[in-house]
């Protein structure tokens, strides 16, 4: 994997997706999902499916899920079946590997911290309202969720919209105490899922991207390609519009934010333990 640049400045903000990343839920929307598959003999959700459900919001998901699972139900009689399996499921949800010490030391160390994730707020809630201990990092108006009004319909990710939101309610604060604003090249995105990597490209910042490990098997030999933001698959409409992007507002106004193979903007890591700090320019007190 190339090295980072060297002419970055240090990191001002963390944003970070939630599901699969922060907590192991992925793994139960794929349990909940298989007990409806088999229970109308299905084969389960495998890994090439999962992988483009992986980020997007929940309608899309479910466009896609549907399309492959052919269920002999309606849609109204699965979403009754799902929702229960994941009120049984969410609260249960605990914090994967490294987790509670990166957003404790980010924290202490001074960088922002926002939430951007495309769980809707009631699902949110059942993931979250037992871990309360760790989601005291993200202060309530810099949690961005799935279905925000200020998220126009069909701008999901792999769309940047949802991450330029969660930087804007960073600097609304900052603005309000008259400091210095972050710049989209000051902000880390932290991401487990292919799409949700390409959001965080096509929104001009630095990207983590720290999959699942059947995920990474799904993508191995691509793994370039991913993080550069070049993986997802978009449909030709998508594509077009990556390629017409500007930055809008900030400098290099009119610079489409377009990734390339081992450009420096993006890392490869396995698990959010011994995070390396001092490679994004963060103190680590």
């Amino acid at each position: 994997m190339a090295a980072l640049k060297p002419n970055f400045a240090p990191v001002r903000a963390c944003l970070f997706d939630m599901d699969g990343l922060l907590l192991n839920t992925e793994d139960m929307y794929t349990l909940c999902n298989n007990v409806i598959l088999r229970e109308h003999n299905r084969p389960d959700l495998p890994w090439n499916i999962k992988a483009q459900l992986q980020g997007r919001p929940g309608p899309e998901a479910g466009e896609i899920f549907h399309a492959w699972a052919q269920l002999p139900i309606s849609r109204t009689e699965y979403t009754r079946r799902i929702t229960e399996l994941q009120r049984q499921h969410f609260p249960s949800a605990q914090p994967l590997p490294g987790v509670s010490e990166l957003l404790k030391t980010l924290s202490e160390s001074g960088v922002y911290l926002a939430l951007a994730t495309s769980s809707h707020t009631a699902n949110y809630h059942l993931k979250t309202s037992h871990l309360n201990s760790l989601f005291k990092h993200f202060p309530d108006d810099q949690k961005v969720l799935g279905d925000d009004p200020r998220i126009p319909p069909g701008k999901g990710k792999p769309a940047p919209d949802i991450y330029l939101l969660a930087l804007e309610t960073i600097n609304s604060r900052l603005r309000k105490q008259g400091k210095k604003e972050i710049k989209r090249e000051e902000c880390l995105v932290f991401e487990d899922s292919v799409p949700g990597v390409e959001a965080g490209r096509r929104a001009g910042m630095r990207v983590v991207w720290c999959p699942h490990p059947q995920l990474l098997k799904e993508y191995k030999g691509r793994e370039r390609e991913v993080l550069a933001g070049l993986a997802s698959g978009g449909k030709d409409e998508q594509v077009k519009e990556i390629m017409h992007e500007a930055d809008v507002g900030g400098e290099g106004k009119g610079r489409a934010w377009l990734g390339r193979r081992d450009d420096g903007w993006a890392e490869l890591l396995r698990s959010l333990e011994g995070f390396p700090y001092g490679r994004y320019g963060i103190r680590n007190v």
